[in-house]
């Protein structure tokens, strides 16, 4: 039977291995804090360094784009010698990343700092879906993945609640100190934790790369231009049109609560649906929440956009997943590797494509390009787990 999806109760019983489930949450939750962290202080970064705005939009896109880049090594190096390996690693790294990311200015040191940075934290997030794919199954699988996405997804809402604050409030270098801070709470909490055991030890590159992975990966590099990419640039939108910086956070974290939301609205529809219609949803959800902010930007069309790309979050997201995870058992670590750094290197491509129409504040014809290409991605990905899903019937 297909795996489903399912609510996010309680998977204390299910800790793989001695990992402890709250350490798993919190390093989720972590990597996506510094992952959004940056884009609601854009203006406060532009200001109070030596950077232009296009310049902090840079930052961003090379953090991403270091993040998605790293992800075959890591990957690699999982299957080879260890998911905690990787994961413990990653954490040192992104401690000191973080650390040298508040002690310069200046564009090309900051560029460096933060692309590092990107490299770290890249790790974290895919290792931990690779542990929850080696150690549960089934239902257990999906609530552990349920349960990881909506942690990322309050760490994103933090982000993008209280970084412009901080920033404005306070100080930009703040929302920088905090994750290595973070980093260092998370190796304390690994003290002691096992290795868990794993059917294959071996770096097994061919079967991560095979046409059906391929493909996978071709549409997860899309879903990452539309879901995260353009995610991006729901708070400058905001910020542009004239809402405040403390307002404009709290409308950013609309994305949040349509993960939450939208992860309660699939207790039912797995129940109805199979994870090929959950794809189609979910896609449908995505391309049309860019059509309010494509034909009638404001504020009000930009906080429907942030809060339904959470549902498609939620729906179809969660749902390609699933899909990473069972397609190559035997190289899963790589193979989720790959669909992150595909992921991410979309994001970070429809970044780099679209920071001069972001610096002009076109952001009507950003999220315009959103909606054609969404609904193109909605078909093809649909139709692509149908004929996998055929050829490979659970």
């Amino acid at each position: 039977m297909e795996d489903r999806h399912v609510g996010t109760k309680d998977t204390q019983r299910a800790a793989p291995r001695g990992l402890p489930d709250a350490a798993l949450r919190f390093i989720g939750f972590l990597s996506f804090f510094d992952r959004y962290g940056t884009a609601p202080m854009l203006l406060m970064l532009s200001a109070g360094t030596e950077l232009s705005f296009a310049q902090a939009v840079e930052l961003i896109a090379a953090y991403a784009l270091l993040y998605a880049v790293g992800q075959p090594f890591w990957g690699l190096v999982s299957d080879k010698f260890g998911r905690l390996t990787v994961l413990r690693c990653s954490l040192v790294g992104a401690a000191l990343g973080s650390i040298a990311s508040v002690l310069f200015t200046a564009y090309l040191p900051l560029l460096l700092a933060r692309s590092f940075t990107g490299l770290m934290f890249g790790a974290m997030y895919p290792t931990l879906l690779t542990l929850l794919g080696d150690t549960r199954k089934g239902i257990e699988r999906a609530r552990g993945l349920s349960d990881l996405q909506i942690y990322s997804s309050l760490g994103t809402t933090l982000a993008t609640l209280a970084a412009g604050l901080l920033a404005a409030y306070l100080d930009w270098r703040v929302v920088f100190i905090l994750p290595a801070l973070g980093a260092v709470a998370a190796l304390v909490s690994l003290r002691g934790v096992l290795e868990p055991a794993r059917a294959h030890a071996t770096m097994k590159l061919g079967a991560a790369v095979r046409p059906s992975n391929l493909l996978l990966y071709a549409i997860v590099f899309v879903e990452g231009a539309l879901l995260m990419g353009l995610l991006t640039y729901i708070v400058p939108a905001l910020q542009q049109s004239g809402v405040g910086v403390g307002l404009s956070g709290l409308l950013g974290c609309g994305f949040a609560l349509g993960v939450i939301l939208g992860a309660r609205l699939m207790r039912r529809l797995v129940a109805r649906f199979s994870r090929t219609w959950l794809i189609g949803i979910g896609g449908a959800v995505l391309f049309l929440s860019f059509v309010p902010s494509a034909f009638i930007p404001s504020p009000a069309s930009f906080t429907f956009t942030g809060f339904f790309l959470g549902a498609a979050n939620a729906i179809m997201h969660s749902s390609m997943q699933g899909w990473a995870t069972d397609i190559a058992p035997e190289a899963r670590a790589t193979t989720v590797s790959l669909f992150v750094f595909s992921l991410f290197f979309g994001a970070s491509t429809m970044t780099y494509l679209t920071a001069d129409l972001a610096a002009a504040a076109g952001y009507a014809q950003i999220f315009g390009y959103g909606l054609w290409l969404g609904i193109a991605l909605a078909i093809i990905a649909t139709l692509a787990h149908a004929r996998w899903r055929a050829a490979n019937p659970a």
